[in-house]
Order: C-alpha cells, then sequence, then structure tokens
C-alpha cells in the first residue's frame, strides 16, 4: 500500500476512533439513570450499546476496504467482518483485532441483534448491564488493537 493510501487510512480509522468516543461518552451519560425500576434508562443504554457496536463496526469496514474488502455470504456478513479482523493476513495486513477483543465484539454484536428485532419485548436490565461492562471492556481494548494495528502498518506518528 502506497504512502498516500496508508495515511488515508490512518485518517479514517482515528475520525473513526473519535466517534467511537462519542459514543461511549454518550453511553456513559445514559447510564446516570440505569436501574431495574427505570425502563426507559434500559432502553436508552441498550440503544448506546447498539450504536457502540455499530461504531466499532464501521472501523472494522474501513479496514476490510482498506486491504481485501471480500465478504460474499451477505448472510453472515457481520460475523464473517468481525472474525476477519482477528485474522493477520499473511502479506496484505496485521490483525485488527485480538482475539478477546473479537469475543467480546460477538457478544455485543448478538446484543445488537437482539435488540434490533426485539420488538415488544421488554429490555432485561441485567443482561443489558452485563452487556455494558462487556462495552466497557471493549472500549480500551478496540483503541489498544487499533494502536498495535496502525504501529504495525507503520503509520502511528504519534
Amino acid at each position: 500500500m502506497d504512502s498516500i493510501r496508508l495515511s488515508l487510512l490512518e485518517a479514517e480509522i482515528k475520525a473513526q476512533l473519535d466517534k467511537i468516543e462519542q459514543v461511549f461518552a454518550l453511553l456513559e451519560a445514559r447510564t446516570t439513570n440505569f436501574q431495574p425500576d427505570n425502563p426507559g434508562s434500559i432502553e436508552s443504554v441498550a440503544y448506546q450499546l447498539h450504536n457502540v457496536y455499530n461504531a466499532v463496526e464501521y472501523l472494522m469496514e474501513i479496514v476490510a476496504k482498506a486491504f481485501e474488502n471480500n465478504v460474499t455470504d451477505l448472510s453472515r456478513w457481520h460475523t464473517q467482518l468481525l472474525d476477519r479482523m482477528s485474522l493477520e493476513i499473511s502479506g496484505v495486513r496485521p490483525a485488527l483485532l485480538a482475539k478477546e477483543t473479537n469475543t467480546l465484539l460477538h457478544e455485543l454484536r448478538a446484543f445488537r441483534h437482539f435488540f434490533r428485532h426485539a420488538y415488544g419485548i421488554p429490555l432485561d436490565f441485567i443482561r443489558v448491564e452485563q452487556n455494558l461492562h462487556k462495552a466497557r471492556q471493549v472500549r480500551s481494548l478496540v483503541a489498544r488493537d487499533t494502536a498495535l494495528f496502525l504501529k504495525a502498518l507503520q503509520i502511528d506518528k504519534s
């Protein structure tokens, strides 16, 4: 990959990391009144968890488009994209995500799928709380993994 494309990739990744941080800030703001007896707060936190996964997934899309961009099974593309990001592709790119990050993101992806399709089903406080804990872990892991990814590409200039 030439230096112009690498610089563009770095800029896009850093811009998306800023957006991810904005979503995490909203998530934390929504936890102020997060209580089992407050359905509005449960729904608000769940919505922001949904947004966290979407923001991280878009980061993965940026990387996939810059390198391999070849997810063929559209029925499983969310899963395939996530799994590919924890693979090092020899001669193409390093892994974006560590296995630990991949595992937690799969759990958040499953929650996001549930949230999108749970019409009329009350959200369970404990399930949302468990996913909130996972998202908080993901926050630092994605930052760490992305920094290592950029360093491996030798474009981390900070």
